[in-house]
């Protein structure tokens, strides 16, 4: 174990970090951005292959409809920042699956799955607009990439093509999926929280850049705190901040998301 410990260590120290926009925090990355959204473009095409997607064509274009306006807000953020780069190879994509999952997610270079388990949850576009914000903040903060970075770095990898040395096809499939949140998610149990809360931060001012009020945040994890059963493990024990806990820190970062709101 010291031996793993040093050895991600130096890897941290060698390698190039990255910077999460807005928040200005640094972060592990020992993948390419290409080699991401190129697992995620296949990853994707193996997920909508094997799903039923949704038949509703108006929940279906809400669900595009919405998650088009965080795009564009998103976009027009970056080159704000003279960072457009940072979008490079992005071909967004937006899909509505049947499945009673109360999910949603989106992979390195902007592909997006929606289970309509979650719509009840979300009631209407502002409530969707809160999910999609934080599934989009994800994906361009590259938390993927640094939970893959995080897991080579623990294995003594350098490349990602030693990740997949010695594993099944099936077995390297589901390391992807989790690192980009569309698995269950395996151990880095703080690690995991941090990014949660900060995909909250960014969404929140992606979706009010989009023209959805940020106050809706609140109602939404209420909405969702009110469905858990009483048998959710304790907040120490969970890969996702307490519902208590991440209301609590929406609304304290509401204020700078309402400077970007502009109601449409």
């Amino acid at each position: 174990m010291l031996k793993k410990l040093v050895l991600a260590g130096c890897l941290l120290a060698a390698s190039g970090c990255t910077t999460v926009p807005i928040t200005g925090r640094r972060q592990l990355s020992l993948v390419s951005d290409s080699e991401m959204i190129t697992m995620a473009e296949q990853q994707y095409a193996e997920v909508l292959k094997t799903s039923k997607l949704s038949t509703n064509s108006s929940q279906t274009a809400m669900v595009r409809r919405v998650g088009q306006r965080i795009q564009q807000a998103v976009e027009t953020y970056f080159r704000q920042q003279n960072a457009q780069d940072q979008l490079a190879g992005y071909q967004w994509e937006f899909n509505l699956i049947e499945d009673k999952q109360e999910n949603a997610w989106c992979m390195p270079g902007g592909k997006v799955a929606v289970y309509t388990g979650i719509l009840p949850i979300t009631q209407d576009e502002q409530g969707l607009a809160v999910v999609l914000g934080h599934e989009i903040a994800h994906a361009v903060a590259k938390h993927s990439t640094e939970r893959m970075s995080q897991q080579m770095a623990a294995q003594g990898l350098t490349s990602v093509a030693s990740v997949a040395v010695g594993q099944t096809p099936s077995t390297s499939q589901n390391l992807f999926l989790q690192v980009v949140g569309a698995g269950s998610q395996l151990g880095l149990l703080k690690y995991g929280r941090n990014q949660e809360s900060e995909a909250d931060h960014l969404g929140l001012i992606f979706m009010a850049m989009a023209g959805y009020n940020p106050d809706g945040a609140v109602s939404f994890w209420q909405r969702m705190d009110s469905r858990e059963n009483q048998a959710s493990p304790p907040e120490f024990l969970s890969t996702h901040p307490s519902n208590g806990t991440r209301i609590a820190d929406i609304q304290r970062e509401l204020p700078e998301a309402r400077k970007y709101y502009k109601p449409r």
